[in-house]
């Protein structure tokens, strides 16, 4: 098994925010590929079904940016998976908007998602680094990631998340190559536009780019009923075709 992990913050209000793109490319997986319905399990929400010959599991931390490691930790003690079996999709603040590169390991540049996971559970994971341009001040960073993509930014960002889940079985295989050429070629003729000019921060700061916490996350339930919400697909679906 494969564990596919998807970044962001969880509530509506977050829900289409730059900080939110690793929640939107695992729905639009999810979505792509009819994988069962979400279930809250693992402080999180959990979809599972195959991508080329791996079974994967979908999951969204539920617990708030911070603290993503402790959710995936869970998942991966009951699966009784290591690092390599993870992939992990953010957003990335050096890479321009539109622009997707593959690694292994590596630092966390000031993302307290990657940040907490390397914490919980090793830092030899796959990253999955999906641009979102620079804001040009370090200053700016929070209020960037956590605001909504702009209306201009549909243009790029529903064909780059198509493009990701189209390729999405290359990744489970472990063609991560192959992954990142199909992107690159379904993508390269609707280009995303450059990040705002400006003098980007040398070293970028850990940034605490988690929302005011308005209630705890609820207790995991043993029943694990499908998520009362569903996933995001259909509305993101709307949002970026408005």
């Amino acid at each position: 098994m494969k564990l596919f992990v998807g970044l962001g913050n969880p509530g509506a209000e977050y829900a289409f925010n730059r900080h939110n793109v690793g929640f939107m490319a695992v729905d639009t997986i999810a979505a792509s590929y009819n994988f069962s319905a979400w279930r809250k399990r693992f402080s999180s929400l959990v979809t599972e079904g195959r991508l080329g010959r791996e079974q994967v599991l979908l999951i969204k931390p539920q617990t708030y940016m911070n603290e993503s490691g402790r959710a995936v930790g869970e998942a991966m003690r009951f699966y009784k998976l290591d690092e390599a079996d993870v992939t992990v999709f953010h957003d990335e603040l050096d890479l321009a908007p539109g622009k997707v590169r593959v690694k292994v390991g590596g630092g966390v540049a000031g993302h307290n998602g990657l940040k907490s996971l390397t914490a919980h559970i090793g830092n030899d994971y796959m990253r999955v680094r999906i641009g979102i341009g620079h804001p040009g001040q370090r200053e700016q960073v929070v209020g960037y990631v956590l605001h909504d993509f702009a209306k201009a930014d549909h243009d790029w960002l529903a064909p780059l998340l198509e493009a990701i889940a189209k390729a999405a079985p290359h990744l489970a295989d472990g063609a991560n190559d192959k992954f990142q050429t199909q992107v690159a070629h379904d993508t390269q003729s609707g280009g995303a536009p450059e990040a705002k000019p400006g003098a980007k921060a040398k070293a970028e700061a850990p940034r605490d780019e988690t929302p005011p916490r308005k209630k705890p996350p609820e207790t995991e339930k043993k029943d694990e009923k499908p998520a009362g919400d569903g996933p995001l697909a259909a509305k993101l679906r709307r949002w970026l075709s408005s």
